[in-house]
Parts: C-alpha cells; sequence; structure tokens
C-alpha cells in the first residue's frame, strides 16, 4: 500500500508483487479507517499485536488505498521502474464497484503497470457497499468485459471462494477475456468472544491455514475444466513453502502470499522462495491432479473406512 512497502516486497525476491486495490468509490477508502485485524491462534485465543503466528487464522476488516488516483499512479510508476531491472513486475488492482469506473481506472492504471488485476472476489463485498462481490457468471462475464475493452495489457480476474460454482464464474472470465484467474478471495467470517460480544465487533473476512483445501478443490477444478494453458493464481492458505507448493501441485501458475507478509514482513518471500529451488515446474504444476479420482471412479474399499469409528461410538455408550 506504500510506495516503501512495494520496494520491500521486490527486494525480498518476490516473482511479482500485487498492489493495494482501488476503486471509484470514497466509501471504500474511507473503509480503511475502520480497519481491524484480529490474529486468532488455532485454540481460538487472539494474539496480542505482534504476536501473531504462521499457524494462526486471520478475522479483519479492511479497506481500499486512500490515495487519490494521480499519486497511486505515481507509487505505482516508482514501483515498476524499481521492480523492472530486479525481474519483478509489480501489477496493478482494482476492487470492483461499478464496471464502468472499473474500466475507467483499469485504462489509468494500464499507463503506468504491465498488468492489471480486477478483484471480484472481495470478501468485504457483503458487508459494504462500496465494493461489489459477484458470484453470477453473467454479472462475471458482463464485469470482465468491459474491463477488458478499457485495457491492453494483461487482465487478471480474481474469482470468490463462496460461490456456488467457481469452476463456472471462471470459465465466464476467462471467455470475457481474462488473461489469468486467481483462486480464491477469502470467505466471510464471524467469531463469537465468549466474554461477550464479537471478535472485532463486526462480521469479517477469514483466512487460516485451514482454508487451504478448499482454495486448492477450486484451483485443481478449475484446472481440469479450463485446460493447463490458462494461468492460474492460487490465494488463500498458503504460509509456508509446503503450502505453495500445494497449490502449484493443485494447477496454480503462481501463488500470491499476504497473511504471511503481514506476520513475519517481507523477509518471509525469502523463505517461501528458498523451499521451492528444487521444483521442476514444468512437471510439478498440476502433478496431483492425475491421482484425484472422481468418486463414481473410486471402487468399493475392501474394508469400509467408516467401521473403526462406529466401534469407537459403541465403546463411549452412544
Amino acid at each position: 500500500m506504500t510506495r516503501e512497502g512495494l520496494f520491500a516486497c521486490i527486494d525480498a525476491g518476490a516473482g511479482a508483487v500485487v498492489a493495494k486495490s482501488v476503486n471509484e468509490s470514497a466509501a471504500a477508502r474511507r473503509q480503511l479507517d475502520i480497519a481491524d485485524y484480529a490474529f486468532v491462534s488455532p485454540g481460538g485465543a487472539v494474539r496480542p499485536p505482534g504476536e501473531a503466528r504462521l499457524g494462526d487464522g486471520l478475522l479483519n476488516r479492511s479497506g481500499l488505498a486512500q490515495v487519490d488516483l494521480d499519486d497511486w499512479l505515481s507509487i505505482l510508476s516508482d514501483a515498476v521502474a524499481y521492480g523492472a531491472p530486479r525481474g519483478c513486475p509489480v501489477i496493478g488492482s482494482i476492487t470492483l464497484g461499478e464496471p464502468a469506473a472499473a474500466a475507467r481506472i483499469g485504462r489509468s492504471l494500464a499507463s503506468v503497470v504491465p498488468a492489471v488485476e480486477l478483484n471480484i472476489g472481495a470478501p468485504h463485498g457483503r458487508e459494504a457497499s462500496a465494493v461489489r462481490q459477484l458470484t453470477e457468471a453473467d454479472a462475471v462475464g458482463e464485469a470482465v468485459r468491459t474491463v477488458r475493452d478499457a485495457v491492453d495489457v494483461p487482465l487478471f480476474v480474481k474469482l470468490p471462494g463462496q460461490a456456488s460454482d467457481v469452476v463456472a464464474l471462471a470459465r465466464a472470465a476467462r471467455s470475457a477475456g481474462a488473461d489469468a484467474i486467481g483462486l480464491v478471495g477469502r470467505y466471510p467470517g464471524f467469531l463469537p468472544d465468549l466474554d461477550g460480544g464479537a471478535v472485532l465487533g463486526s462480521w469479517g473476512a477469514w483466512s487460516a491455514p485451514g482454508c487451504l483445501p478448499m482454495s486448492l478443490y477450486w484451483v485443481g477444478k478449475t484446472r481440469l475444466a479450463l485446460g493447463a494453458d490458462v494461468p492460474l493464481i492460487g490465494t488463500n492458505g498458503a504460509r509456508t513453502a509446503d503450502d505453495v507448493r500445494r497449490f502449484l501441485a493443485s494447477g496454480a501458475s503462481a501463488v500470491e502470499v499476504v497473511t504471511a507478509l503481514w506476520i513475519e514482513g517481507p523477509g518471509v518471500i525469502a523463505k517461501l522462495v528458498a523451499g521451492l529451488e528444487d521444483l521442476d515446474l514444468a512437471t510439478f504444476v498440476g502433478s496431483a491432479l492425475a491421482g484425484a479420482r472422481e468418486y463414481a471412479q473410486i471402487p468399493p474399499l475392501p474394508s469400509p473406512a467408516w467401521l473403526p469409528y462406529t466401534a469407537r461410538l459403541r465403546s463411549s455408550g452412544r
């Protein structure tokens, strides 16, 4: 969200950096004034600021960059110039408000960045009228087509994770001109404080290591449906190099990391990259999908897997 933050991620060895999203709404920018963050331990305890760990979940409210568009373009231009000789492209991002406005902003972003992300999966869209979250294929196609017609650089489209059929959204985005698909945005979340009230005092957005299998489900299903020639960007659940590997094995061509940066700072990027150095990406990306069968393809098991659990229930007197 700042020039210094973008430079720090570039210096840490990121393959690319996606900048904070913007849109046309003053209300979306004001939303940053109520941003709050609660890191939650696996046992449900809220960590004090500065004590978060990689295994924690994150419940938060957030908003968009608060600088005006001209100043933001200046920051992005500086970051692009800094990243280019270091092999790190900087990507501008729009969180959808109205498609026509997103197209205008996208055109401006495309004048300084080599690619634009259209984020239609922002989890705060359900709680804030300043941004929209699209979960129907027709609406996705219309929004993507409007922005696609306005920008002459690669367009990445980030999708939500809680739609009934994310693959259908990905197909609609691709048909409307998306060059790559981001999977998936964080989930809406709520956590009661057992001493009374609610953590953050509101609804929020949730990400955690436990979200990883849900994100990988949609990455894998989309890879199989759209084919290996459609680049997928995996996100939501990656905290470690092994998590990144799982995204790649499920079919992602690249992986976005956010929460791990907040917990450990840009230095975590070097750790993640070091954990991937032995990979042959040409053969590793999507490699897990060959072992993922549809239920109808699985023959009956020699011994029903549920039997041990029924025995346990009987022994407990149930």
